[in-house]
């Protein structure tokens, strides 16, 4: 069991002026047990599932299928963080890990859902393949839609329920397992504010003229601390870190949080979809008011910008034309420029003794590897 008290600290772990090195081999083998454990935890339910219907059946089946193939870029931090400071083969870190993956698919159900989406990964998400069944089986299109939600709602709740249901079963000591459940429901609790302020703004219903703080802040909201933050304080805690180490962590987990943020809302506009996967179309039919949209009402285009945003039935080729306006009154550059300070803020948090080069090496790479995803 992983032993850890409030007074806990990471002791040096640097000999003869040379960095200590993360084993990066040894993250990949930890990677691969949480692999295998959702593989598990899936495998668990869709047993359990058997003795009901078969569209619950379908339901876990479909949740899997969303699980499978994402980046396990928040398992991957915390087993950098939890790696970095020390901490060896660890069980409670990959359940933790796990625990975080799940959360993750949890809300990408209630996003999709959120906004109208039935594609993720370049297949269907839960709802597509819910309201293609009921399609298949000669329902309209409104009842399919309506059987679409109703699915990816609830394997989105029963993923939303399992993550601290996971994280509890951690073989920790109480006071870690308290920590570490509220770094999580902290994460829980900001994403939804970030969300419900990512919907307000698209759908005009905040301030009438958003200003670029209040589109950072719904950014860093919705992605920074569930995403980032979170998994490398949970890894942190998890390795014996104290507060001089939790600190820089958090802060520059919100830093680069927004520099990811920022990112999607390039590619969303100027990445390429057979490159990134992700629609280059969607954000503009939805009418969101990413960065390089608060940017864009303030320049002498704007008027051009609003004709299109926000229409469902924004063709590739009106999009493009979008695309071409937002880089010709500057708000690509803007928003490329602004990432990048956030980059550097990030790299900045990490100079502190508290941290090891090693890691803090590592995370550097991380915060600049945001910069120039398009190019």
């Amino acid at each position: 069991m992983t032993q850890l008290h409030p007074q806990t600290r990471i002791p040096e772990r640097e000999t003869a002026g040379q960095p200590a090195a993360i084993d990066t081999a040894a993250i990949d083998a930890d990677l691969r047990a949480v692999e295998d454990r959702l593989g598990r935890y899936f495998a668990g339910r869709l047993h359990a599932a058997a003795g009901f219907d078969a569209a619950y059946r379908r339901l876990w089946a479909t949740a899997k299928e969303a699980a499978d193939g994402g980046k396990r870029i928040r398992p991957r931090f915390l087993l950098t963080a939890h790696r970095g400071l020390g901490g060896g083969a660890d069980d409670a870190a990959v359940t933790a890990a796990v625990a975080y993956e799940l959360l993750h698919t949890a809300f990408l159900l209630h996003d999709d859902v959120i906004d109208g989406d039935t594609i993720r990964r370049g297949r269907p998400n839960v709802a597509g393949a819910f309201a293609a069944d009921a399609a298949a089986r000669g329902a309209d299109a409104a009842r399919g839609r309506r059987w679409g939600e109703a699915g990816a709602i609830l394997a989105g709740d029963l993923l939303l329920h399992a993550a601290p249901s996971v994280l509890a079963r951690a073989d920790v000591d109480e006071w870690t397992r308290e920590r570490l459940l509220d770094i999580l429901d902290h994460g829980v609790f900001v994403t939804a504010a970030g969300e419900l302020a990512d919907v307000a703004l698209a759908e005009r219903l905040g301030p009438e003229r958003p200003a670029l703080e209040d589109v950072l802040a719904m950014t860093e909201h919705k992605t920074a601390a569930y995403s980032v933050s979170g998994p490398l304080m949970t890894g942190a805690v998890l390795a014996g870190a104290g507060e001089d180490v939790l600190t820089p962590l958090a802060e520059f987990g919100r830093l680069v949080g927004i520099a990811f943020q920022l990112g999607d809302d390039l590619l969303g506009v100027f990445g390429a979809e057979d490159v990134t996967g992700k629609s280059i179309v969607s954000d503009l039919r939805q009418g969101k008011e990413t960065s390089l949209i608060a940017y864009a009402r303030g320049t002498a285009r704007w008027q051009e910008v609003a004709h299109s945003l926000g229409r469902g039935d924004l063709a590739p080729g009106e999009a493009g034309r979008l695309a071409a306006v937002l880089e010709e009154c500057g708000a690509r550059r803007f928003v490329e420029r602004l990432l990048e300070q956030h980059v550097e803020s990030a790299v900045a948090v990490l100079e502190t003794p508290s941290l090891p080069s090693g890691l803090a090496e590592t995370l550097t790479g991380v915060a600049r590897s945001c910069i120039g995803r398009i190019a």
